[in-house]
């Protein structure tokens, strides 16, 4: 790709836009990933006890395991949703805008 065509790529109004939703969309779903870790670690160093109640009374299982596993299925299921939301929106926008620009 030639500097001049990247210069019009990124002087395209519709490139501008696109750029701001998906870092918007990076943004939101960064900051979700981040709260869900973050908050588990969080109760893991300050409410022990809460993580430590046995789930059914003389198990051996307590809460902090599917809470765990939670945090790891929630963000493997973020992901999928970035992903798919990729590979389907933001790449048809990007080639749209890309064979507009080279015109």
């Amino acid at each position: 790709m030639s500097i001049e065509t990247w210069g019009q790529i990124r002087a395209n109004p519709k490139f501008q836009k696109f750029v701001k939703k998906r870092n918007r969309y990076s943004i939101i779903m960064s900051i979700l990933v981040i709260i869900a870790y973050f908050g588990f670690i969080l109760l893991v160093a300050f409410d022990k006890p809460f993580l430590a109640q046995k789930l059914v009374p003389g198990s051996v299982t307590s809460l902090g395991i599917p809470i765990g596993v939670g945090v790891i299925l929630f963000t493997i299921i973020l992901t999928w949703i970035y992903v798919r939301r990729a590979n389907t929106e933001f790449d048809t926008e990007a080639a749209a805008i890309l064979e507009e620009s080279t015109k």
